[in-house]
């Protein structure tokens, strides 16, 4: 075997797994942990602590397949929602702009 060959093939393989589309393997990383259902169920307490602390994810299997993944909380940053940003009112904003047959004459 060429080593140049070799290191084609190796560095080929490395970007395949590094390209692989997370939106159809979602539940596929190279450094993520699993652990089956049953198990789980057993360590699940010590589990959240693990996650919490590591802010690392696991992915809970059945009979090797994905059925869930646990993720560490991240609290959304706090967003100054619109209170105090209409700076000026003009008009109705509700209105159509026409008269109706209900409106008072």
């Amino acid at each position: 075997v060429h080593s140049g060959s070799l290191t084609r093939r190796i560095v080929t393989a490395a970007a395949t797994v590094d390209n692989l589309d997370m939106a159809t393997l979602p539940w596929l990383s190279l450094d993520m942990k699993s652990i089956a259902a049953g198990k789980f169920k057993n360590v699940c307490l010590k589990m959240l602590d693990d996650v919490a602390a590591t802010k690392s994810s696991v992915v809970i299997t059945k009979r090797g397949r994905p059925v869930a993944k646990l993720v560490p909380y991240v609290p959304q940053a706090k967003k100054g929602g619109l209170a105090g940003s209409v700076l000026k009112e003009v008009g109705d904003p509700f209105g159509t702009g026409e008269r109706w047959d209900a409106d008072a004459s």
